[in-house]
């Protein structure tokens, strides 16, 4: 291998890059479309959008790229795993169909309650009415989450019947039908699996990070896009971990073929460590960020 394609713009792809160009094997990364940070040796920018499938897939056979790897999760979501394949182009990543663990929280919901994985009880509704009785069955605090992509905001914790009310009232006041996914509260500590997933085979030994969501200290501010990120979590039990594996990860990779969406690529399971056991809480469909920028280093 000697020339990668690194799709997205942030510091986890400058991550990723930079994790490149430590192999022996690889001699030049390109990221597309890249920041102005990116200024390392053996590494340069193209000028071509993450949602320019097209334009990215010409990039990639203009510069006869060995690989490509998808840092960023929009990409995922439209396609481009899909286009590259039937360009015969060589890429990690999810098809469109797997990336829906991301990209439909409804959709993963669905699949971890069919399958018997643990996570919180749920319900996904579509008005207000319904909304409103979940909440009644559920209590407090609660969880809700906008289904689709929402760059690491679109959940959001409730305490109490006041803020729920707002909620809903405003959500359903700007989007009549709108897809959310209410959740039971869990009680826990977070971490975060990140497994490597071939057609032949799983990685899950990468280091774990643990991240900081909530703005403000005790947790007490809304969820943001990443605050920080630590790794390795060295509080967590190698026996822990291995449950975590067993009972949540490679159950879902298993459930994603039974459905006839095999998942390829980086397996982001975001775990919460309740007094019940490991359950989990989200999936992403690549590396996090800021996760990446203390995960990657590590290699």
């Amino acid at each position: 291998m000697k020339k990668v394609l690194v799709i997205g713009a942030g510091a986890r792809e400058h991550a990723l890059a930079q994790a490149f160009l430590r192999s022996e094997q690889v001699e030049q990364v390109i990221v597309a479309p890249g920041n102005d940070g990116m200024t390392d040796d053996g590494l340069r920018r193209a000028a071509v959008a993450v949602t320019d499938l097209q334009g990215l897939r010409d990039l990639a056979v203009a510069e006869a790229v060995d690989l490509t790897f998808v840092g960023n999760e929009e990409p995922l979501t439209l396609g481009v795993v899909d286009a590259f394949r039937q360009a015969g182009l060589q890429i990690f990543g999810p098809t469109q169909a797997a990336a829906q663990l991301e990209g439909s929280k409804s959709f993963t919901k669905r699949i971890l309650d069919q399958y018997n994985i643990p996570t919180a009880q749920s319900r996904t509704v579509t008005n207000h009415t319904a909304a409103q009785a979940a909440v009644t069955e559920f209590g407090l605090p609660i969880v809700f989450k906008l289904d689709g992509l929402a760059l690491g905001k679109g959940v959001t914790i409730v305490t109490t019947a006041t803020q729920a009310a707002d909620y809903l009232t405003d959500l359903y006041t700007r989007q009549p039908e709108a897809k959310l996914v209410i959740e039971s509260y869990l009680d826990g500590v977070e971490f975060s699996i990140f497994s490597l997933v071939g057609q032949d085979g799983v990685v899950t030994h990468a280091p774990l990070a643990q991240d900081h969501k909530r703005r403000f200290d005790q947790d007490k501010g809304p969820n943001t896009g990443g605050m920080g990120a630590y790794s390795p979590v060295r509080w967590l039990s190698a026996e822990v971990r291995q449950q975590a594996i067993d009972t949540l990860v490679m159950p879902t990779i298993a459930a994603m073929a039974k459905e006839g969406t095999p998942f390829t690529g980086v397996l982001y399971t975001g775990v919460m460590l309740t007094a019940e056991g490991p359950k989990v809480i989200e999936f992403n469909v690549r590396f996090g960020d800021p996760e990446a920028q203390v995960v990657l280093p590590q290699y």
